[in-house]
Protein backbone atom coordinates (compact mmCIF):
# COMPACT_ATOMS: atom_id res chain seq x y z
CA UNK A 1 0.00 0.00 0.00
CA UNK A 2 1.23 3.21 -0.78
CA UNK A 3 2.38 5.52 2.02
CA UNK A 4 -0.38 8.74 0.61
CA UNK A 5 -3.22 5.59 1.23
CA UNK A 6 -1.78 4.48 4.66
CA UNK A 7 -1.81 8.18 5.93
CA UNK A 8 -5.66 8.34 4.54
CA UNK A 9 -6.40 4.95 6.55
CA UNK A 10 -4.97 6.26 9.16
CA UNK A 11 -7.25 9.96 9.09
CA UNK A 12 -9.97 8.10 8.86
CA UNK A 13 -9.86 5.53 11.71
CA UNK A 14 -8.68 8.65 13.82
CA UNK A 15 -11.80 10.64 12.71
CA UNK A 16 -14.00 8.12 13.39
CA UNK A 17 -12.40 6.59 16.54
CA UNK A 18 -14.14 7.71 20.19
CA UNK A 19 -10.88 6.98 21.77
CA UNK A 20 -7.14 8.07 20.98
CA UNK A 21 -5.67 5.46 18.81
CA UNK A 22 -2.12 3.58 20.21
CA UNK A 23 0.38 3.33 17.83
CA UNK A 24 -0.51 -0.90 17.58
CA UNK A 25 -3.96 -0.18 17.34
CA UNK A 26 -3.20 1.82 14.40
CA UNK A 27 -0.87 -0.85 13.35
CA UNK A 28 -3.30 -3.49 13.40
CA UNK A 29 -5.52 -1.97 10.53
CA UNK A 30 -2.60 -3.41 8.39
CA UNK A 31 -1.40 -6.48 6.44
CA UNK A 32 2.66 -5.75 5.71
CA UNK A 33 4.17 -4.48 8.38
CA UNK A 34 4.26 -0.78 9.22
CA UNK A 35 7.10 0.22 10.64
CA UNK A 36 7.29 2.44 14.44
CA UNK A 37 9.45 5.44 12.03
CA UNK A 38 6.74 4.95 9.17
CA UNK A 39 3.70 5.51 11.39
CA UNK A 40 5.60 8.20 13.26
CA UNK A 41 6.14 10.02 9.99
CA UNK A 42 2.57 9.81 8.53
CA UNK A 43 1.24 11.24 12.02
CA UNK A 44 3.27 13.72 11.42
CA UNK A 45 2.40 14.44 8.33
CA UNK A 46 -1.22 14.26 9.09
CA UNK A 47 -1.07 16.83 11.81
CA UNK A 48 1.24 19.52 9.44
CA UNK A 49 -2.13 19.13 7.12
CA UNK A 50 -4.60 19.64 9.95
CA UNK A 51 -2.50 22.75 11.03
CA UNK A 52 -4.68 25.51 9.95
CA UNK A 53 -7.95 23.59 10.28
CA UNK A 54 -10.17 23.56 13.53
CA UNK A 55 -9.27 20.11 14.50
CA UNK A 56 -5.88 19.26 15.33
CA UNK A 57 -3.90 15.64 15.58
CA UNK A 58 -2.57 15.31 19.35
CA UNK A 59 -1.05 13.01 20.91
CA UNK A 60 -1.66 11.99 24.55
CA UNK A 61 -1.05 9.72 27.40
CA UNK A 62 -3.19 6.97 25.76
CA UNK A 63 -2.54 7.41 22.05
CA UNK A 64 -3.74 9.94 19.17
CA UNK A 65 -6.73 11.88 18.51
CA UNK A 66 -8.41 14.40 16.45
CA UNK A 67 -9.48 17.10 18.90
CA UNK A 68 -11.30 20.80 18.22
CA UNK A 69 -9.12 23.66 18.75
CA UNK A 70 -9.86 25.66 21.87
CA UNK A 71 -10.74 28.57 19.95
CA UNK A 72 -14.04 26.95 18.59
CA UNK A 73 -14.93 25.50 21.89
CA UNK A 74 -16.97 28.67 22.76
CA UNK A 75 -18.85 28.03 19.45
CA UNK A 76 -19.52 24.69 19.65
CA UNK A 77 -20.75 24.39 23.36
CA UNK A 78 -23.74 26.80 22.81
CA UNK A 79 -24.53 23.63 20.87
CA UNK A 80 -24.88 21.39 23.76
CA UNK A 81 -24.84 23.93 26.94
CA UNK A 82 -23.48 21.68 29.37
CA UNK A 83 -22.17 22.56 33.23
CA UNK A 84 -19.07 21.40 33.78
CA UNK A 85 -18.61 19.46 37.09
CA UNK A 86 -17.93 21.55 40.02
CA UNK A 87 -14.93 20.36 42.60
CA UNK A 88 -14.92 21.19 46.17
CA UNK A 89 -11.50 22.51 46.73
CA UNK A 90 -11.09 19.37 49.20
CA UNK A 91 -11.08 17.35 45.72
CA UNK A 92 -8.75 19.60 43.77
CA UNK A 93 -6.30 20.27 46.19
CA UNK A 94 -5.86 16.05 46.72
CA UNK A 95 -5.80 15.90 43.28
CA UNK A 96 -3.07 18.48 42.71
CA UNK A 97 -1.19 16.85 45.62
CA UNK A 98 -0.95 13.03 43.67
CA UNK A 99 -0.71 14.74 40.26
CA UNK A 100 2.70 16.78 41.39
CA UNK A 101 3.83 14.13 44.48
CA UNK A 102 2.64 10.46 43.13
CA UNK A 103 2.89 8.10 44.55
CA UNK A 104 1.50 8.79 47.69
CA UNK A 105 -0.56 7.57 50.69
CA UNK A 106 -3.75 8.99 52.17
CA UNK A 107 -1.53 9.90 55.59
CA UNK A 108 0.81 11.48 52.97
CA UNK A 109 -2.05 14.00 51.52
CA UNK A 110 -3.48 14.31 55.34
CA UNK A 111 0.05 15.83 56.16
CA UNK A 112 0.40 17.82 53.05
CA UNK A 113 -3.47 19.29 53.23
CA UNK A 114 -3.14 19.45 57.10
CA UNK A 115 -6.53 17.83 57.52
CA UNK A 116 -8.01 14.55 57.45
CA UNK A 117 -9.13 13.30 53.65
CA UNK A 118 -12.60 12.48 53.27
CA UNK A 119 -13.54 9.04 51.83
CA UNK A 120 -15.83 10.74 49.36
CA UNK A 121 -12.69 12.94 48.28
CA UNK A 122 -10.48 9.93 46.89
CA UNK A 123 -14.01 7.74 45.70
CA UNK A 124 -14.50 10.98 43.47
CA UNK A 125 -11.21 11.30 42.10
CA UNK A 126 -11.47 7.54 41.60
CA UNK A 127 -15.04 7.39 39.64
CA UNK A 128 -13.58 10.16 37.45
CA UNK A 129 -11.06 8.07 36.28
CA UNK A 130 -8.11 10.59 37.54
CA UNK A 131 -6.35 8.13 40.57
CA UNK A 132 -6.18 4.91 40.82
CA UNK A 133 -4.30 2.68 43.58
CA UNK A 134 -0.74 1.67 42.34
CA UNK A 135 0.81 -0.22 45.09
CA UNK A 136 0.90 -0.15 48.97
CA UNK A 137 3.59 1.33 51.42
CA UNK A 138 5.87 -1.60 52.69
CA UNK A 139 4.81 -0.26 55.95
CA UNK A 140 2.78 -1.65 59.00
CA UNK A 141 -0.81 -1.06 57.67
CA UNK A 142 -0.01 -0.96 54.18
CA UNK A 143 -1.75 1.96 52.92
CA UNK A 144 -2.33 2.02 49.50
CA UNK A 145 -0.33 4.15 47.26
CA UNK A 146 -2.58 6.80 44.59
CA UNK A 147 -1.02 8.19 41.38
CA UNK A 148 -2.94 9.98 38.65
CA UNK A 149 -4.07 7.95 35.35
CA UNK A 150 -3.70 8.13 32.03
CA UNK A 151 -7.62 9.09 31.28
CA UNK A 152 -6.35 12.39 33.70
CA UNK A 153 -3.71 12.59 31.35
CA UNK A 154 -6.16 12.41 28.20
CA UNK A 155 -8.72 14.93 30.03
CA UNK A 156 -6.08 17.45 30.73
CA UNK A 157 -4.25 17.15 26.88
CA UNK A 158 -1.61 15.58 28.22
CA UNK A 159 1.21 13.06 27.35
CA UNK A 160 2.79 12.79 30.64
CA UNK A 161 3.24 14.27 34.19
CA UNK A 162 5.92 16.02 33.13
CA UNK A 163 3.71 18.31 31.00
CA UNK A 164 1.91 19.84 34.28
CA UNK A 165 2.42 23.47 34.46
CA UNK A 166 5.18 24.42 37.44
CA UNK A 167 3.49 24.02 41.19
CA UNK A 168 4.70 28.29 41.06
CA UNK A 169 2.56 28.90 38.03
CA UNK A 170 -0.85 27.30 39.85
CA UNK A 171 -0.20 29.00 42.82
CA UNK A 172 0.42 32.70 41.13
CA UNK A 173 -2.98 31.34 39.31
CA UNK A 174 -4.79 30.80 42.24
CA UNK A 175 -3.92 33.60 43.88
CA UNK A 176 -5.11 35.97 40.80
CA UNK A 177 -8.41 34.08 40.84
CA UNK A 178 -8.94 34.47 44.78
CA UNK A 179 -8.27 38.21 44.19
CA UNK A 180 -11.28 38.97 42.18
Amino acid sequence: MEPSQVKRVLEAALLAAREPMTPNEMKKMFDDELSTDTLRRLLDELREEWAERPVELIQLASGWRFRTRAEYLPYLERLNPEKPPKYSRAVLETLAIIAYRQPVTRGDIEEIRGVAVNANVVKTLEERGWIDVVGHRDTPGRPALFATTKQFLDDLGLRSVSELPPLEQISQTLELTNEN
